[in-house]
């Protein structure tokens, strides 16, 4: 059997719950997210999920490079989505979170 190798990818837990997206400080719309939150190599953590949305905000929101997810608990979220137009159409996107999550030792598991 083989141990994971120190720089191994590694699943920290998710996040659950709701919050506000914004754009430059302009708020686009309510929020609900679930991320999945990974420890890629020592001291960074990605995540990667879902974000919905009602249909109109998602779309106003696909394509911006400058989101921010506040969460009901008062983080903030550097946000991506990766999805397009069909997306948009079901109100619900997949995202990458590239900033504001917790350290590797504060997720719940």
């Amino acid at each position: 059997m083989s141990r994971p190798t120190r720089g191994a990818m590694r699943h920290l837990g998710v996040l659950r719950g709701s919050g506000v997206l914004r754009s430059q400080g302009a708020v686009l719309g309510d929020a609900r997210y679930e991320i999945d939150g990974y420890r890629m190599k020592p001291g960074e953590v990605v995540g990667s999920g879902e974000i919905s949305m009602t249909p109109d905000d998602l779309a106003n929101a696909l394509g911006r490079r400058d989101l921010e997810l506040t969460t009901e608990d008062g983080r903030v979220l550097a946000v991506r989505f990766s999805g397009g137009a069909r997306s948009a159409r079901s109100g619900i996107a997949h995202a990458d979170i590239t900033g504001g999550l917790p350290a590797e030792d504060d997720w719940r598991r």
